[in-house]
């Protein structure tokens, strides 16, 4: 520890005794930080201590299940359900971290078996997808990347199990540095290895270098006693034919003829009624029984020279798969596991992946979830998964790609099997028990406000009315505190419609825990009239809690998808409103307008600017949504400050879900007058 003048001693004997907090600096004098051989030095470097302390200003965010998917169907024993997390990875690491969230309470820290993440690269350049497309642009890059991953993998390591594995996927301009930072959390001696992946089949070249074809996996253990599988694969024709040059006649397997003999002085055996005395210096490998068993079973060959051979069969596992994997094919337009989103990985490298550090029913966790390949690939080969993602886009596309699992294919054959039960869930601050600890007025005057709808008692045939909205339609409070055991289901409000409607417009607005609502939509239509939920969520309130957050934002086009960026907290309040229709295939945004003001000028951002993408099932079942298709707003706008859609083969009933810039939807659901029958 650094020595203390007898100033600076007294200076914090005052400050313990008033029990005032300590100045940083004396942070680094109490608790100094070892001094390692050599590390990787940049502006913006945290302690680890700091990091797991939340001084960095992000702290664990409670879970919230947004809905159980597939919950009739089979489970592992123990009740586990997988897990798709919209929200900050960093947020959730530290609620894995943490330990204290009931839904992953002692079921996954410490329990994961494998961690393989594929982060943006952050190289200051555009990436391109399969056919060409931008894929992404990242927002951090140098040092802002570096500490970015590094506050994650210290995480990372806390929360892999003691046996478990972590796969890193990097390419060549941010790999190295990498590479240094895991050193420092994991410690050099547990660096198990690089895998190159050969990426790109052929390269162009470049004006004054040598073409870029591979991409780096850096494998690191948390303890010696890591698992590890060893692979194999498969044996190149021109080997088979070289080495295993013979075909026995009863089987019609390709044998090669080896050495009887093993280094080491032995005795004579019985060949057969033979007995023969091993070379000098050696021995036969096999006991007395076993060669009399050989023979029976006809291995035993004699050469010209008269000298036993045993009969080395080919097997069908192969040869053992080394660190250069050049027979994985990146994913093109023609991949019949192709999600469209771009930089996806191609599954067999997933599978290799999970194969070798794996057993059925292990947990395997990928914080940067991007198309869902991991999570789709563990469901495949029978392991538990969770993965989590701060995009929409990325949301959406790896929820289809589980309930449509059964349709996919698994290393080109057919997998034919349904997905067990799933849960997706949004992570965010919330404090339930203090919103629903309020006074019934409180709370009732805190969603009022929060939805900035104004306070009008009225009653409508004998059924209470607590407010009305700016544009006049009247807002009904579900008492949740009345109602414990009930729901806002189709029940509830064929009773409501039942009473009242025939004597109210043709909208209300009913306000209710998101939990209490049983609706994937935003509304349910009875005769004439929509019954629209505005849902109390889970996430952070703002006015209960005073505490400063910074959102992150959706992106507008497909060259910002994969856009790095950090986010302390978030929430979803407020529906955008969206004035739209549809005739023909068309989905038209004739206006639309969201309800937070942008953080830098604190203005309310202008109509369709703040919407990110709309995002479609043109099938619409009316109980699971899959994406059909994403439009991003860069890329239907028009000259007349209208958004278009163009849906093709639509369905009898299309649904589609607007999303602003901060993540908040609303979703629509149209019934297309031009389906046949």
């Amino acid at each position: 520890m650094t020595e203390l003048s007898q100033r600076e001693k007294d200076y914090l004997i005052e400050k313990l005794q008033k029990g005032e907090q300590l100045p940083d600096d004396f942070k680094y004098k109490l608790f100094p930080t070892t001094q390692k051989e050599y590390e990787l030095v940049y502006a913006g470097k945290m302690r680890k201590e700091d990091i797991l302390a939340d001084e960095d200003g992000v702290t664990a965010a409670p879970l919230q299940i947004e809905r159980t998917y597939n919950g009739d169907r089979e489970s592992y024993p123990d009740g586990w359900k997988n897990m798709i997390v919209f929200g900050d990875n960093l947020q959730f690491l530290k609620t894995i971290f943490k330990n204290e969230d009931t839904l992953i309470k002692d079921k996954v820290k410490g329990k994961v078996k494998l961690i393989y993440i594929d982060p943006p690269f952050a190289t200051e350049s555009d990436f391109t997808g399969s056919e060409g497309q931008k894929a992404y642009t990242d927002k951090t890059k140098d040092s802002d990347f570096v500490e970015y991953l590094r506050r994650r993998l210290f995480l990372a390591k806390e929360i892999l199990a003691n046996d478990g594995l972590l796969f890193v996927h990097l390419d060549w301009k941010k790999g190295h540095y990498i590479k240094v930072v895991l050193d420092e959390v994991f410690g050099e001696r547990c660096f198990n290895n690089e895998i190159i992946w050969q990426k790109i089949r052929s390269s162009k070249g470049q004006a004054k270098g040598f073409g870029n074809v591979h991409d780096s996996i850096f494998v690191y253990y948390k303890t010696e006693n890591f698992k590890f599988n060893k692979l194999f694969g498969e044996l190149k024709e021109e080997r088979i034919s070289s080495h295993y040059r013979h075909i026995d006649k009863d089987s019609g397997r390709r044998y090669q003829l080896a050495d009887f003999t093993q280094k080491g002085a032995g005795e004579p055996k019985n060949f057969n009624g033979e007995i023969l005395v091993p070379p000098k210096g050696k021995h036969w490998i096999w006991s007395q029984e076993r060669i009399d068993e050989g023979f029976e079973k006809n291995l035993i060959v004699f050469t010209k020279s008269g000298k036993p051979r045993v009969k080395r069969f080919l097997k069908k596992k192969g040869t053992p798969i080394s660190d250069i994997w050049t027979d994985i094919y990146p994913i093109n337009s023609q991949s019949n596991e192709r999600t469209g989103y771009p930089t996806q990985k191609p599954e067999k490298l997933i599978e290799r992946i999970i194969a070798s550090s794996t057993d059925e029913d292990d947990l395997i966790l990928d914080f940067f979830g991007g198309s869902g390949t991991t999570a789709a690939v563990a469901e495949k080969m029978g392991r538990k998964w969770i993965t989590c993602d701060v995009g929409k886009y990325s949301y959406y596309t790896i929820q289809k790609r589980i309930l449509t699992i059964q349709a996919s294919k698994f290393l080109n054959e057919d997998y034919d099997a349904y997905s067990r039960a799933f849960h997706t869930i949004n992570l965010g601050f919330y404090d339930i028990e203090k919103l629903f600890s309020l006074q019934h007025k409180d709370y009732q005057d805190f969603v009022l406000n929060l939805f900035e709808v104004s306070p009008k008692s009225k009653k409508i045939a004998g059924i209470e009315f607590q407010g009305e909205r700016k544009d006049g339609y009247d807002v009904l409070i579900w008492k949740y505190w009345e109602h414990k055991d009930a729901a806002v289901d189709e029940d509830y409000l064929e009773i409501l419609h039942k009473n009242i409607g025939k004597k109210i417009g043709d909208r209300i607005y009913i306000i209710a825990p998101a939990n209490s609502v049983q609706f994937i939509d935003d509304y349910y239509e009875i005769g004439n009239v929509r019954y629209y939920f505005l849902k109390v969520p889970y996430q952070i309130i703002q006015e209960l809690h005073k505490e400063k957050f910074k959102k992150f934002r959706q992106p507008k086009s497909s060259s910002n998808v994969n856009s790095l960026e950090n986010a302390v907290g978030f929430h979803f309040i407020r529906q955008p409103e969206v004035k739209s229709s549809f005739d023909n295939g068309v989905i038209t945004i004739e206006a639309f307008k969201a309800y937070y003001p942008d953080e830098d000028t604190l203005e309310d951002i202008p109509g369709l600017e703040a919407l990110a993408m709309v995002i479609v099932d043109k099938n619409y079942n009316g109980n699971e949504f899959l994406m059909s298709d994403v439009f991003f707003a860069a890329d239907i706008m028009d000259e007349d400050d209208q958004a278009q859609v163009s849906i093709e083969d639509c369905g009898s009933k299309v649904s589609a879900v607007y999303i602003d810039i901060y993540g908040n939807e609303f979703r629509e659901v149209f019934t297309n007058k031009n389906t046949k029958g």
